[in-house]
């Protein structure tokens, strides 16, 4: 099974689970190997290059698709649009890009670990959360991506299930692994995860519904 890995600080814990529950030496350093942001596992994903991955929620619409991914109920921290005077997407975001067209936001689109170190660290505090205005607007989760296939659906149901219902303990190595890329500490780390969770269920769907809706209307 080729699965892709993006490797951003919000799907730390499921490949700290997943490498605990898959003990295939080859599966694990496929995955290792599929690195990339998320529109370009996009584009492998649509072209079959890869059996499942981490899929951004625009371009998962009329993919197969389970009941996990990346969700926000509130702020998120690692989507951002900053400043306020003219727009620029981000080329690593399909799903963050088409939110800020929904939500009217000008300013330029950050996402991932280099949005989480302007949170915590930029001298400028001219940002907006855009998981935050969509809650605060629509009073629902933001889905940025769920978990899709192309092959071994049924292995893939299982695990899921499994990692959505497994509290992950990240250890103190791998955190200070996360910490010395990123430039954040432990704490920071730690308190950024506890604004993401992985289970979808009937109020992350209509979410997914409503920005559906809400994408075709801006030609998306």
């Amino acid at each position: 099974m080729i699965f892709a890995k993006i490797d951003f600080i919000n799907l730390l814990p499921f490949y700290i689970f997943l490498k605990k529950n898959i003990q295939s030496t080859q599966i694990k350093q496929i995955i290792n190997y599929k690195k990339s942001y998320p529109s370009a596992i996009n584009k492998q994903f649509k072209n079959r290059r890869i059996d499942a991955a981490f899929i951004s929620s625009i371009t998962s619409k009329n993919s197969k698709c389970l009941d996990a991914g990346i969700v926000a109920k509130g702020e998120v921290l690692s989507v951002l649009s900053i400043g306020y005077e003219s727009y620029k997407k981000d080329y690593q975001s399909d799903t963050s890009n088409a939110l800020a067209k929904i939500l009217e936001l000008n300013g330029e689109i950050l996402i991932g670990d280099k949005a989480l170190h302007y949170y915590y660290y930029g001298e400028n505090r001219n940002f907006q959360d855009l998981a935050k205005i969509w809650n605060e607007k629509y009073k629902l989760p933001f889905v940025f991506a769920r978990l899709c296939f192309n092959k071994h659906q049924k292995n893939l149901e299982k695990l899921s299930k499994k990692f959505v219902n497994t509290k992950i303990y990240i250890p103190q190595y791998t955190l200070d692994i996360y910490s010395k890329r990123s430039g954040l500490s432990k704490n920071e780390i730690k308190h950024y995860l506890t604004k993401i969770s992985y289970k979808i269920n009937s109020k992350e769907k209509m979410a997914l519904k409503k920005f559906f809706t809400l994408a075709h209307k801006k030609g998306k």
